[in-house]
């Protein structure tokens, strides 16, 4: 439920297929920018956009909630890319993360 907050916001986010997206290595999943996802199909840019997220949250050693507060975050995504389409979106997505971490639950 947690990764269905962020993908839904990610809507407007935004090519690769099913079957890559699921195979996604970091070193490549963190330079596809928001435009590049935004032209993926749907389905690999939510895995694109979970991969990452989850990446992100371990990092800063946070857990996605599944409530509201999981669907603000993909809302900044969601914000952040329409500001900056260049950008890249694990960018995007870990400035988010970074944003709200006093409000997320910790590992």
């Amino acid at each position: 439920m947690k990764r269905i907050a962020i993908a839904s916001a990610l809507a407007l986010v935004g090519a690769v297929s099913t079957a890559q997206a699921a195979t996604w290595r970091f070193d490549d999943a963190a330079y596809v920018t928001c435009r590049e996802a935004h032209a993926m199909q749907p389905q690999a840019r939510i895995e694109l956009a979970n991969f990452l997220a989850e990446h992100s949250a371990r990092r800063h050693g946070i857990v996605i909630p599944e409530d509201t507060r999981g669907g603000e975050l993909g809302l900044l995504v969601r914000g952040g890319c329409t500001l900056a389409p260049d950008a890249y979106l694990f960018t995007v997505i870990d400035r988010a993360i970074i944003a709200q971490q006093d409000k997320l639950p910790k590992r």
